[in-house]
């Protein structure tokens, strides 16, 4: 690739890409939030709840960051048991629309370096690749299993976040060794 195209369009698309990503992470935090379950469900879901509002001892193996950052937000409710489960379901929806947002960033990444390795960055591919991060990250935030682990107080949707961030920082570890400045931070 040139330098004069890479120079042409890499701050435009880091803007883009940036505000795409934090568009997706809206949508779905939108979605998951207007669709959480407004108590707790008949499974699991019950038993995480009442283990992270008392802070107490789950099911092995346990997920004991998601317990802290559950009852810290569980303490937002002053005492008020009956809005306990929407609170902690509500970080599983965050959380998954931080999935959401990083899936975005990854899918761009990986477009963006498949395009570059087969000729020039163009503007038309420039919105190719953002299009590709789209409709790939906004096609998973609307698949069954997905949507139902992001609205209910379960470990999955942390599990997911976190995988999610490692694997865009794995890939924001490799534009650094090439001194690329084309996303987030």
């Amino acid at each position: 690739m040139s330098n004069s195209s890479r120079q042409l369009f890499s701050p435009k698309f880091t803007r883009l890409n940036n505000l795409l990503g934090l568009g997706v992470f809206l949508i779905s935090a939108w979605v998951y939030w207007s669709t959480i379950e407004p108590t707790a469900s008949f499974w699991d879901c019950s038993e995480f709840i009442a283990i992270d509002y008392k802070l107490q001892i789950g099911h092995p193996p346990g997920a004991p960051f998601l317990q802290l950052i559950a009852h810290l937000v569980s303490l937002l409710t002053f005492g008020d048991v009956h809005k306990v489960a929407p609170y902690i379901n509500r970080v599983s929806a965050t959380c998954s629309a931080l999935t959401i947002m990083f899936l975005f960033w990854t899918i761009t990444w990986f477009a963006k370096k498949l395009v570059e390795k087969h000729g020039d960055f163009t503007e038309s591919k420039m919105y190719a690749v953002l299009g590709a991060g789209l409709i790939g990250s906004l096609a998973y935030t609307f698949t069954d299993s997905f949507w139902f682990s992001a609205v209910e107080g379960e470990v999955y949707a942390m599990s997911s976040c976190f995988t999610a961030m490692v694997f865009w920082c794995i890939t924001k570890w490799e534009r650094s060794e090439h001194n690329q400045k084309d996303g987030l931070f």
